[in-house]
């Protein structure tokens, strides 16, 4: 029937379900590490950077050896073990904080625990994605995850605002950590038969090094995914750097109220719900060649011009506005370009390619908002957003020019019902 939502079966549809619980989940509970460790420990700003920094730093380094361990096993059960891994380490924040033992050293553990359990958590999902769906719909999956992504981003965090005011600091985090139990429950619902993981080449140390390093070859050697990775985590890098600097500036000297900052940047999400639900048809129309080059280049116009902000509506809406561009464009990008990435390699390295992607993006991120923030420290917020807004117009550099045709594989990796 035309208009119908295409479905692509009950597997997909429990993936789905887990994946958007604990989104939703995530998003209730954004930034609620940063707010307990000020609102509950009283900790200085210094101490909270470090809490942010620290926790991706860790969990990105002790990730690095996790892309092999999942690519060798099943996929379903490294899912269920890191999100109950996932539920135990969130679960404890609050159960602590009712003993009156909560401290900063457990927010700091739980945040590396999280972040490590969060990338091997990907990289099984990525793998089991390019299995458990029809290579033609990709696409499709993909967008309806992005969809999910800025749904839960556009009104997780007000909920959990209100949430927090309402019924104290943990209450959030409690809801996270169960979103991640309900998450489990749902993988464990796929049902199917799961082929068994791609065998190893050799047991010897020396393979095992080679294939710790496999995820980052077979990028660094695949003429398009190369420099997709170097566009891909400069551009998340540059605009995870502008996040506090535009904080600083708006709810500092320019005098914005909290909410009118949670509205800058709440409101302009359904440009991405937008975007995801437009991907699948521009890839129809214009091919997925030219809507992967025209998005990406789309995605590097709109940050320079943040740097104008000023006080009062006028400012307001100026954010809303390249915001809502900005997210747009990056609704359409993100599944095209997750796709495209699957696409292009095979199924027995998936894992180890998004473990090493994930792994690179993470650590970029942290180093460059480190360098944001020394830039703003000597310069300004202001100027620093500039700096970040030129170095974004340049990314578009990195974007392939050319397709590869995607890499099939003989043998399905899961057995349907």
């Amino acid at each position: 029937m035309a208009g119908r939502r295409r479905s692509l079966g009950r597997q997909f549809g429990w993936l789905w379900a887990a994946y958007g619980v604990s989104t939703v989940g995530t998003m209730l509970a954004f930034d609620a590490f940063p707010l307990i460790a000020i609102l509950v420990l009283h900790a200085g700003p210094a101490a909270v950077s470090a809490l942010a920094a620290a926790g991706l730093a860790v969990g990105t380094v002790l990730a690095v050896p996790l892309g092999p361990w999942v690519e060798f096993r099943a996929k379903r059960p490294v899912m269920v073990t890191m999100d109950l891994i996932r539920f135990a380490a969130v679960l404890s924040i609050p159960a602590a904080f009712a003993l009156g033992l909560l401290g900063f050293a457990q927010l700091l553990v739980v945040s590396v625990v999280v972040g490590v359990a969060d990338i091997a958590f990907r990289a099984a999902s990525g793998a089991h994605l390019k299995a458990l769906v029809a290579p033609e719909d990709l696409l499709i999956a993909n967008g309806r995850f992005e969809s999910t992504s800025w749904t839960a981003t556009m009104i997780g965090p007000p909920l959990g605002g209100f949430a927090i005011g309402a019924f104290g600091p943990v209450t959030t985090v409690t809801a996270d950590a169960v979103s991640y139990l309900l998450s489990a429950l749902g993988i464990r619902a796929i049902g199917g038969k799961e082929a068994p993981p791609p065998p190893r080449s050799g047991t010897s140390a020396r393979l095992r090094r080679g294939e710790l390093l496999e995820g980052w070859r077979h990028i660094l050697t695949h003429a398009s995914l190369r420099p997709l990775l170097f566009n891909s985590i400069l551009v998340n890098g540059l605009i995870m750097t502008t996040a506090p600097l535009l904080a600083t500036l708006m709810l500092g000297s320019l005098g914005f109220a909290p909410w009118q900052y949670g509205l800058a940047f709440g409101a302009p999400c359904i440009g991405g719900l937008i975007g995801s639900r437009l991907a699948r048809r521009l890839v129809v129309r214009f091919g997925q060649r030219r809507v992967l080059l025209a998005s990406g280049a789309l995605r590097a116009c709109w940050v320079p011009w943040l740097a104008l902000v000023g006080p009062g509506p006028g400012g307001l809406v100026l954010v809303v506005t390249v915001e809502l561009g900005l997210i747009t464009s990056c609704g359409i990008f993100n599944p095209v370009f997750a796709t495209y990435r699957l696409e292009q390699t095979g199924t027995d390295r998936v894992a180890r390619m998004l473990s090493a992607w994930t792994v690179t993006s993470k650590a970029t991120i942290a180093l460059l908002t480190a360098l944001g923030g020394v830039l703003a420290g000597l310069t300004g917020p202001r100027t620093a957003i500039v700096v970040a807004g030129v170095l974004m117009l340049a990314t578009p550099l990195l974007l392939p020019r050319t397709a590869r045709t995607p890499t099939h594989d003989a043998v399905p990796a899961v057995v349907a019902d």
